[in-house]
Protein backbone atom coordinates (compact mmCIF):
# COMPACT_ATOMS: atom_id res chain seq x y z
CA UNK A 1 0.00 0.00 0.00
CA UNK A 2 1.08 3.38 -1.00
CA UNK A 3 0.92 6.78 0.90
CA UNK A 4 -2.55 7.36 1.44
CA UNK A 5 -1.59 11.31 2.50
CA UNK A 6 0.00 14.23 0.41
CA UNK A 7 2.46 16.73 1.90
CA UNK A 8 0.85 19.40 4.07
CA UNK A 9 -0.49 22.30 2.36
CA UNK A 10 1.63 25.28 1.88
CA UNK A 11 0.40 28.60 2.25
CA UNK A 12 -0.18 30.66 -0.60
CA UNK A 13 -0.05 34.31 0.28
CA UNK A 14 -1.36 35.15 -2.87
CA UNK A 15 -4.53 34.11 -1.37
CA UNK A 16 -7.16 35.33 0.72
CA UNK A 17 -8.83 32.39 1.94
CA UNK A 18 -5.82 30.62 2.87
CA UNK A 19 -4.06 32.97 4.67
CA UNK A 20 -7.36 33.85 6.56
CA UNK A 21 -7.79 29.56 7.49
CA UNK A 22 -4.28 29.31 8.41
CA UNK A 23 -4.18 32.96 10.43
CA UNK A 24 -7.02 31.83 12.42
CA UNK A 25 -6.52 28.29 13.58
CA UNK A 26 -2.26 29.53 14.46
CA UNK A 27 -4.31 32.49 16.76
CA UNK A 28 -6.35 30.42 18.74
CA UNK A 29 -6.11 29.53 22.08
CA UNK A 30 -4.58 26.01 22.97
CA UNK A 31 -7.62 24.60 24.12
CA UNK A 32 -9.40 25.57 21.04
CA UNK A 33 -6.73 24.38 18.17
CA UNK A 34 -7.19 21.45 20.83
CA UNK A 35 -11.06 21.15 20.05
CA UNK A 36 -10.28 22.13 16.28
CA UNK A 37 -8.49 19.43 15.85
CA UNK A 38 -10.79 16.39 17.61
CA UNK A 39 -13.42 18.20 15.15
CA UNK A 40 -11.49 16.24 12.08
CA UNK A 41 -14.26 13.91 12.40
CA UNK A 42 -16.35 16.79 10.94
CA UNK A 43 -14.12 18.49 8.49
CA UNK A 44 -12.66 15.20 6.55
CA UNK A 45 -16.24 13.71 5.80
CA UNK A 46 -17.72 16.94 4.32
CA UNK A 47 -14.53 17.31 2.10
CA UNK A 48 -15.02 13.45 1.06
CA UNK A 49 -19.31 14.31 0.45
CA UNK A 50 -17.93 17.30 -1.68
CA UNK A 51 -15.52 15.46 -3.61
CA UNK A 52 -17.90 12.81 -4.62
CA UNK A 53 -20.39 14.37 -5.09
CA UNK A 54 -18.00 16.00 -8.36
CA UNK A 55 -18.11 19.90 -6.92
CA UNK A 56 -14.48 20.55 -7.62
CA UNK A 57 -14.81 19.65 -11.27
CA UNK A 58 -17.92 21.54 -11.30
CA UNK A 59 -15.94 24.79 -10.15
CA UNK A 60 -12.92 24.58 -12.32
CA UNK A 61 -14.21 26.54 -14.97
CA UNK A 62 -14.99 29.40 -12.39
CA UNK A 63 -17.11 30.80 -9.68
CA UNK A 64 -20.82 29.45 -9.03
CA UNK A 65 -23.66 30.12 -7.61
CA UNK A 66 -24.79 27.28 -4.49
CA UNK A 67 -28.28 26.73 -6.39
CA UNK A 68 -26.32 25.81 -9.40
CA UNK A 69 -24.29 23.73 -7.96
CA UNK A 70 -26.92 22.30 -6.41
CA UNK A 71 -28.76 21.17 -9.43
CA UNK A 72 -25.61 19.88 -11.19
CA UNK A 73 -25.11 17.31 -8.12
CA UNK A 74 -28.48 16.41 -7.56
CA UNK A 75 -28.83 17.68 -3.94
CA UNK A 76 -30.62 20.22 -1.24
CA UNK A 77 -29.36 23.61 -2.16
CA UNK A 78 -29.52 24.92 1.55
CA UNK A 79 -27.61 21.92 2.93
CA UNK A 80 -25.24 21.97 0.30
CA UNK A 81 -24.55 25.72 1.12
CA UNK A 82 -23.60 24.67 4.90
CA UNK A 83 -21.51 21.79 3.98
CA UNK A 84 -19.62 24.33 1.39
CA UNK A 85 -19.36 27.26 4.55
CA UNK A 86 -17.03 24.47 6.62
CA UNK A 87 -14.92 23.42 4.01
CA UNK A 88 -14.81 26.98 3.41
CA UNK A 89 -13.87 27.64 6.40
CA UNK A 90 -10.25 25.87 6.38
CA UNK A 91 -9.86 27.25 3.18
CA UNK A 92 -10.76 24.66 1.16
CA UNK A 93 -13.03 26.25 -1.64
CA UNK A 94 -14.09 30.00 -0.85
CA UNK A 95 -17.30 31.99 -0.86
CA UNK A 96 -17.52 34.98 -3.08
CA UNK A 97 -19.54 38.28 -2.07
CA UNK A 98 -22.39 37.70 -3.93
CA UNK A 99 -22.74 34.22 -2.30
CA UNK A 100 -21.10 31.94 -5.30
CA UNK A 101 -17.91 29.41 -4.60
CA UNK A 102 -14.97 29.14 -5.77
CA UNK A 103 -11.65 26.98 -5.83
CA UNK A 104 -9.50 27.40 -3.51
CA UNK A 105 -5.33 26.31 -4.34
CA UNK A 106 -6.55 23.71 -1.82
CA UNK A 107 -9.91 22.52 -3.50
CA UNK A 108 -7.69 22.57 -6.92
CA UNK A 109 -6.04 19.47 -6.26
CA UNK A 110 -9.29 17.50 -5.40
CA UNK A 111 -10.05 17.72 -9.12
CA UNK A 112 -9.90 14.79 -10.87
CA UNK A 113 -8.19 16.32 -13.95
CA UNK A 114 -5.16 18.21 -11.40
CA UNK A 115 -1.44 17.31 -11.96
CA UNK A 116 -0.95 15.76 -8.49
CA UNK A 117 -4.85 15.47 -8.18
CA UNK A 118 -5.13 13.70 -4.83
CA UNK A 119 -8.98 13.33 -5.58
CA UNK A 120 -8.93 9.34 -5.73
CA UNK A 121 -6.94 9.68 -1.99
CA UNK A 122 -9.66 11.38 -0.50
CA UNK A 123 -12.95 9.00 -2.25
CA UNK A 124 -10.88 6.12 -0.93
CA UNK A 125 -10.15 8.06 2.93
CA UNK A 126 -14.05 8.10 2.96
CA UNK A 127 -14.93 4.34 2.61
CA UNK A 128 -15.70 1.77 5.15
CA UNK A 129 -12.02 0.36 4.56
CA UNK A 130 -10.52 3.41 6.25
CA UNK A 131 -13.46 4.51 8.72
CA UNK A 132 -14.73 1.90 10.53
CA UNK A 133 -11.01 0.74 11.98
CA UNK A 134 -10.89 3.91 13.54
CA UNK A 135 -14.16 2.44 15.90
CA UNK A 136 -11.42 -0.31 17.67
CA UNK A 137 -8.78 2.06 17.44
CA UNK A 138 -8.53 1.17 21.24
CA UNK A 139 -7.80 -2.86 20.50
CA UNK A 140 -4.85 -1.71 18.51
CA UNK A 141 -3.83 0.48 21.20
CA UNK A 142 -4.07 -2.93 23.67
CA UNK A 143 -2.92 -5.19 21.38
CA UNK A 144 -0.43 -3.73 18.77
CA UNK A 145 -2.94 -5.23 16.24
CA UNK A 146 -4.52 -3.93 13.18
CA UNK A 147 -7.25 -2.90 13.73
CA UNK A 148 -8.98 -4.02 10.84
CA UNK A 149 -8.98 -7.17 11.24
CA UNK A 150 -10.28 -6.81 14.56
CA UNK A 151 -13.50 -4.97 12.89
CA UNK A 152 -13.83 -7.04 9.46
CA UNK A 153 -12.67 -10.59 10.15
CA UNK A 154 -9.84 -10.95 8.00
CA UNK A 155 -6.97 -8.89 6.79
CA UNK A 156 -7.25 -5.05 4.47
CA UNK A 157 -5.78 -7.18 1.15
CA UNK A 158 -8.15 -10.05 1.97
CA UNK A 159 -11.07 -8.06 2.24
CA UNK A 160 -10.57 -6.53 -0.75
CA UNK A 161 -10.27 -9.83 -3.09
CA UNK A 162 -13.86 -10.33 -2.55
CA UNK A 163 -15.45 -6.75 -3.22
CA UNK A 164 -14.07 -5.54 -6.51
CA UNK A 165 -15.86 -2.03 -5.87
CA UNK A 166 -14.13 -1.46 -2.67
CA UNK A 167 -10.72 -2.61 -4.63
CA UNK A 168 -11.09 -0.60 -7.99
CA UNK A 169 -11.61 2.47 -5.26
CA UNK A 170 -8.11 1.39 -3.66
CA UNK A 171 -6.48 0.49 -6.44
CA UNK A 172 -6.88 4.09 -8.29
CA UNK A 173 -5.61 5.52 -5.06
CA UNK A 174 -2.81 3.36 -4.89
CA UNK A 175 -1.88 4.64 -8.31
CA UNK A 176 -2.35 7.89 -8.21
CA UNK A 177 -0.02 7.31 -4.98
CA UNK A 178 2.53 5.77 -7.01
CA UNK A 179 2.38 8.39 -10.29
CA UNK A 180 2.98 11.05 -7.40
CA UNK A 181 6.95 11.94 -6.84
CA UNK A 182 7.51 8.99 -9.63
CA UNK A 183 9.81 11.44 -12.58
CA UNK A 184 11.52 13.09 -9.21
CA UNK A 185 12.29 9.39 -7.69
CA UNK A 186 13.28 8.39 -11.09
CA UNK A 187 15.64 11.52 -11.46
CA UNK A 188 17.81 10.97 -8.30
CA UNK A 189 18.43 7.18 -9.14
CA UNK A 190 21.93 6.74 -10.37
CA UNK A 191 22.46 3.92 -12.96
CA UNK A 192 24.92 2.47 -15.08
CA UNK A 193 24.03 2.13 -18.57
CA UNK A 194 23.16 -0.97 -19.63
CA UNK A 195 21.77 -1.86 -16.33
CA UNK A 196 18.82 -4.10 -15.77
CA UNK A 197 16.66 -2.88 -12.88
CA UNK A 198 13.40 -4.63 -10.90
CA UNK A 199 10.32 -2.58 -9.63
CA UNK A 200 9.72 -4.90 -6.40
CA UNK A 201 5.67 -4.83 -5.97
CA UNK A 202 5.72 -1.96 -8.88
CA UNK A 203 2.19 -1.88 -9.34
CA UNK A 204 1.42 -0.62 -12.92
CA UNK A 205 4.80 0.27 -13.39
CA UNK A 206 4.80 3.98 -13.22
CA UNK A 207 7.99 4.25 -11.12
CA UNK A 208 9.67 1.58 -13.61
CA UNK A 209 8.37 3.36 -16.60
CA UNK A 210 9.58 6.52 -15.44
CA UNK A 211 13.51 5.15 -14.86
CA UNK A 212 13.53 3.36 -17.93
CA UNK A 213 12.35 6.57 -19.94
CA UNK A 214 15.44 8.82 -18.46
CA UNK A 215 17.39 5.66 -18.93
CA UNK A 216 17.13 4.46 -22.72
CA UNK A 217 20.25 1.90 -22.73
CA UNK A 218 18.50 0.13 -19.52
CA UNK A 219 16.41 -2.67 -19.19
CA UNK A 220 13.39 -3.29 -16.64
CA UNK A 221 11.43 -5.80 -14.80
CA UNK A 222 8.34 -5.63 -13.18
CA UNK A 223 7.52 -7.91 -10.45
CA UNK A 224 4.17 -8.35 -8.54
CA UNK A 225 0.87 -10.30 -7.66
CA UNK A 226 -0.60 -12.01 -10.80
CA UNK A 227 -3.56 -9.11 -10.85
CA UNK A 228 -1.40 -5.83 -10.48
CA UNK A 229 1.48 -7.43 -13.97
CA UNK A 230 -1.53 -8.35 -15.83
CA UNK A 231 -2.75 -4.40 -15.45
CA UNK A 232 0.67 -3.22 -15.94
CA UNK A 233 0.89 -5.11 -18.90
CA UNK A 234 -1.61 -2.58 -21.10
CA UNK A 235 0.18 0.37 -19.45
CA UNK A 236 3.97 -0.21 -20.51
CA UNK A 237 2.66 -1.21 -24.04
CA UNK A 238 0.85 1.94 -24.10
CA UNK A 239 4.72 3.43 -23.61
CA UNK A 240 6.24 1.33 -25.83
CA UNK A 241 7.89 -0.53 -22.96
CA UNK A 242 6.94 -3.62 -23.70
CA UNK A 243 9.97 -4.91 -25.67
CA UNK A 244 12.37 -3.57 -23.17
CA UNK A 245 9.93 -4.61 -19.92
CA UNK A 246 9.74 -7.94 -18.70
CA UNK A 247 6.74 -8.42 -16.20
CA UNK A 248 6.82 -11.70 -13.44
CA UNK A 249 4.18 -12.38 -11.26
CA UNK A 250 4.66 -13.96 -7.90
CA UNK A 251 5.27 -13.44 -4.08
CA UNK A 252 8.67 -11.37 -2.56
CA UNK A 253 7.92 -13.19 0.50
CA UNK A 254 9.13 -16.18 -1.35
CA UNK A 255 11.37 -15.31 -3.91
CA UNK A 256 12.38 -12.57 -5.79
CA UNK A 257 13.60 -12.78 -9.88
CA UNK A 258 17.79 -12.96 -9.55
CA UNK A 259 20.20 -11.19 -12.22
CA UNK A 260 19.49 -7.60 -12.17
CA UNK A 261 21.81 -4.95 -11.32
CA UNK A 262 19.54 -2.88 -9.42
CA UNK A 263 16.34 -3.22 -7.47
CA UNK A 264 13.61 -0.73 -6.06
CA UNK A 265 11.06 -1.13 -3.84
CA UNK A 266 8.86 2.21 -3.44
CA UNK A 267 6.16 2.39 -0.92
CA UNK A 268 6.67 -1.47 -0.21
CA UNK A 269 8.31 -2.00 3.36
CA UNK A 270 6.04 0.53 5.23
CA UNK A 271 2.89 -2.41 4.68
CA UNK A 272 4.57 -4.93 6.94
CA UNK A 273 6.32 -5.14 10.36
CA UNK A 274 9.72 -5.37 11.51
CA UNK A 275 10.28 -9.55 11.04
CA UNK A 276 8.41 -9.03 7.47
CA UNK A 277 10.71 -6.10 6.15
CA UNK A 278 13.78 -7.97 6.90
CA UNK A 279 12.02 -11.28 5.14
CA UNK A 280 11.71 -9.69 2.12
CA UNK A 281 14.90 -7.70 2.01
CA UNK A 282 16.47 -11.09 2.46
CA UNK A 283 15.03 -12.21 -0.54
CA UNK A 284 16.12 -8.63 -2.43
CA UNK A 285 19.59 -9.38 -1.15
CA UNK A 286 19.69 -13.10 -2.45
CA UNK A 287 18.71 -12.15 -6.18
CA UNK A 288 20.82 -8.80 -6.45
CA UNK A 289 23.51 -10.62 -5.19
CA UNK A 290 26.83 -9.15 -3.75
CA UNK A 291 27.22 -6.53 -6.65
CA UNK A 292 23.59 -5.08 -7.04
CA UNK A 293 21.96 -2.18 -5.66
CA UNK A 294 18.85 -2.08 -3.71
CA UNK A 295 16.77 1.30 -3.69
CA UNK A 296 13.99 1.73 -0.61
CA UNK A 297 11.77 4.52 -1.28
CA UNK A 298 9.92 5.80 1.54
CA UNK A 299 8.66 8.96 3.60
CA UNK A 300 10.54 8.22 6.37
CA UNK A 301 9.49 9.95 9.96
CA UNK A 302 10.92 13.73 10.67
CA UNK A 303 11.65 15.84 13.74
CA UNK A 304 10.03 15.01 17.48
CA UNK A 305 7.24 17.26 17.83
CA UNK A 306 6.91 18.92 14.85
CA UNK A 307 3.78 18.81 12.31
CA UNK A 308 4.90 15.81 10.40
CA UNK A 309 2.40 14.05 8.03
CA UNK A 310 4.00 10.84 8.41
CA UNK A 311 3.63 10.58 11.99
CA UNK A 312 -0.84 10.25 10.80
CA UNK A 313 0.32 7.86 8.23
CA UNK A 314 2.19 5.70 10.59
CA UNK A 315 -1.23 5.40 12.52
CA UNK A 316 -2.98 4.35 9.08
CA UNK A 317 -0.67 1.62 8.77
CA UNK A 318 -0.98 0.15 12.00
CA UNK A 319 -4.92 0.34 12.38
CA UNK A 320 -5.57 -0.88 8.86
CA UNK A 321 -2.88 -2.95 7.91
CA UNK A 322 -0.29 -3.63 10.73
CA UNK A 323 2.58 -1.80 8.76
CA UNK A 324 4.25 1.54 9.82
CA UNK A 325 6.78 4.28 8.90
CA UNK A 326 10.11 4.71 10.31
CA UNK A 327 12.83 6.52 10.34
CA UNK A 328 16.06 6.57 8.15
CA UNK A 329 17.88 4.96 10.74
CA UNK A 330 15.15 1.97 11.41
CA UNK A 331 15.58 1.23 7.86
CA UNK A 332 19.01 1.07 8.20
CA UNK A 333 18.75 -1.05 11.05
CA UNK A 334 16.22 -3.59 9.11
CA UNK A 335 18.45 -3.34 5.98
CA UNK A 336 21.44 -4.95 7.70
CA UNK A 337 19.42 -7.32 9.55
CA UNK A 338 19.60 -9.00 5.98
CA UNK A 339 22.61 -8.36 5.18
CA UNK A 340 22.42 -5.10 3.26
CA UNK A 341 24.61 -1.61 3.90
CA UNK A 342 23.31 2.03 3.44
CA UNK A 343 25.43 3.80 0.77
CA UNK A 344 23.47 6.51 -0.05
CA UNK A 345 20.57 8.85 0.78
CA UNK A 346 18.38 11.34 -1.07
CA UNK A 347 15.55 13.02 -1.06
CA UNK A 348 12.86 13.11 -3.61
CA UNK A 349 9.44 14.69 -3.71
CA UNK A 350 8.61 14.52 -0.08
CA UNK A 351 10.16 11.04 -0.04
CA UNK A 352 13.51 9.62 0.67
CA UNK A 353 15.53 7.38 -1.29
CA UNK A 354 17.99 5.15 0.44
CA UNK A 355 20.14 3.14 -1.50
CA UNK A 356 22.09 -0.09 0.01
CA UNK A 357 24.90 -2.32 -1.29
CA UNK A 358 25.44 -5.82 -0.27
CA UNK A 359 27.48 -6.24 3.22
CA UNK A 360 29.99 -8.59 2.04
CA UNK A 361 32.28 -10.61 4.46
CA UNK A 362 36.06 -10.27 4.10
CA UNK A 363 36.26 -13.99 4.52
Amino acid sequence: MTDTTTAVPQRDEDDPADRAAFDVLAALPARHRLMMLTMGRVIAPVVWALTELGVPDRLAGGPLPVGELARATGTHEPTLLRLLRAAASFGVFAEEPDGGFRLTPMAEFLRADAEQSVRDLVLMNGTELFWRPYEAVLHTARTGEPAFDHVFGESLFEYLEDRPELAGIFHRAMTAASRRGSAAVAAVIDLPPGSRVADVGGGQGYLLAEVLRRHPGCRGLLFDRPAAVEDALGFLAERDLAGRTECVAGDFFTEVPAGCDAYLLKHVLHDWGDDDVVRILRNVRRAAGDDGRVHVIEMVTGEINTLDVVRLLDIDMLVSAGGRERSAGEYRRLAAAAGLRLTGRRAAAGTTVLEFRAEVSAG
